[in-house]
């Protein structure tokens, strides 16, 4: 289904209207929690059952009299949270990088003129104007398109682009998910197609920020090493003081000297203790995470570095996700010549030219897409056009496209109206499902043999 508006009538909502909107619904930005500082970053590690234990070590080596052994643990305790501190700073720097991502530039009518603004500032009621490869920057209905598809992935785990289609009389916003539907989402990108929109939600009412709030609400647990490292420091703490009360109880009672008897406590303690332990497993962690930052992936917590050494299984969809979203044309194959040749394989033939029977197909697969493609598929013709044909007459980078016929369910396939930059030559190209295709070659064919 393919509607138009004319956008010489949209005038939009003017700039006071705006402002007014802003000020009332707030920016158009997702939720995200506040970044933690460095006060609240140190009293969360203070907190750790580990670092006590090798602070309260170092404290007693050092009442002990023993400097050296203090100084080890206790270097060790700000070498691991310097470690901690810088890969938080670097990871809330990234994640504050991605936020200005998630919040793209606009093109919106106000006051009847199209206008490029912030993301952020788009509101309710707004009029958007969309385009291949841009990222939709709120909730909205479709008031007009033109063969839009979206990608929804994000939203969905679908990877497969869905066709939109222009509203009828007045609807309320519906969940994503389908073909056909006359909605466009938060964060999905337009990968096919142009369209006009009116803005219904922004923020935290986009279905992009029910996500983010449910997000808001979900706490982090203790890992599975860290509740053992809890309860082996606990046990362990336990039993020492009790041998550590014996010893002064028994120290003093036999001998009187109850201040020996205090320190030789003291010193069993700290033997029990497993001091080298909890440093061995933070130092791991903390590397772990600083390694895997320069694979460029975000690690908030060192501990998160722990769940992922514990995977053994990793079970995965085949989505699109896993690949480059590219396409390269393999084979050409000319209608005209299927009686007399076989197609010709890209992958089996490295010279620099391609046979002439298949010049225009690929010119015609050129003029049949967008002139500045967004669509890998378009990309690939574009591409091999470029490659092959930059030297010869199929190429008309100079021809004006009169007019375009989207993409319907009653046709599966789109053509393109161009004329010659002399305007005396005029040329229809189209592409599109197989069956489409040739039932008008066929129809074509009919027509040229009853006019014989």
């Amino acid at each position: 289904m393919v509607s138009t508006v004319d956008l010489n009538t949209v005038a939009g909502l003017s700039e006071q209207e705006a402002i007014a909107r802003l000020k009332e619904d707030g920016y158009n930005e997702l939720p995200s929690s506040r970044s933690r500082s460095i006060l609240s970053f140190v009293w969360e590690t203070v907190q750790d059952p580990i670092f006590l234990l090798l602070v309260g070590g170092g404290i007693i080596y050092w009442i002990l009299g023993d400097l050296q052994e203090a100084l080890i643990l206790l270097g060790f305790v700000f070498f691991i949270t310097g470690i901690s501190l810088y890969q938080e700073g670097k990871t809330e720097h990234a994640l504050e990088a991605l936020r200005d991502l998630s919040s793209p530039r606009a093109l919106v009518i106000r006051d009847g003129e199209r206008k490029r603004i912030a993301g952020r500032e788009v509101v309710r009621e707004d009029i958007l104007v969309l385009a291949e490869g841009d990222r939709v920057s709120a909730d909205a209905i479709m008031l007009s398109c033109s063969n839009l598809s979206t990608d929804e992935s994000l939203l969905t785990g679908e990877s497969l682009p869905v066709r939109k289609v222009a509203a009828v009389g007045s609807m309320q916003m519906a969940r994503p998910g389908g073909d056909e539907l006359p909605f466009v989402y938060s964060g999905t990108l337009v990968v096919q197609g142009q369209g006009i929109t009116q803005v219904q939600a922004v923020g935290a009412q986009t279905e992009m920020g029910k996500i983010g709030n449910a997000l808001q609400k979900v706490k982090p647990e203790p890992t599975p090493l860290q509740q053992e490292m809890t309860r082996l420091v606990s046990r362990l703490f336990g039993i020492a003081l009790l041998l550590c009360v014996a010893i002064v109880v028994i120290y003093g009672i036999t001998r009187g000297d109850w201040l020996k008897g205090f320190l030789a406590g003291i010193t069993l303690a700290m033997a029990i203790l497993p001091n080298e332990f909890p440093v061995v497993v933070t130092i791991f962690l903390a590397l772990g995470a600083w390694r895997i930052s320069q694979k460029h992936v975000l690690a908030r917590r060192a501990s998160a570095v722990e769940t992922l050494g514990s995977a053994t299984v990793l079970c995965v969809d085949k989505t699109g996700t896993l690949t480059l979203n590219q396409m390269a044309v393999q084979q050409l194959f000319a209608y005209n010549q299927a009686e007399t040749s076989q197609p010709y394989n890209l992958e089996l033939h490295s010279r620099e030219t391609l046979p002439e029977e298949v010049h225009e197909l690929v010119e015609f697969c050129i003029l049949a897409s967008q002139r500045d493609p967004f669509d890998p598929m378009e990309k690939a013709f574009k591409e091999l056009g470029s490659h092959y044909l930059a030297h010869t007459e199929h190429l008309h980078n100079d021809w004006k496209l009169l007019r375009e016929y989207s993409l319907s369910p009653e046709l599966l396939a789109m053509s393109h109206v161009w004329q010659s930059a002399d305007g005396k030559q005029y040329e229809i190209a189209a592409k599109g499902a197989p069956e489409a295709i040739a039932a008008r070659l066929d129809a074509e064919a009919a027509a040229e043999t009853t006019e014989k």
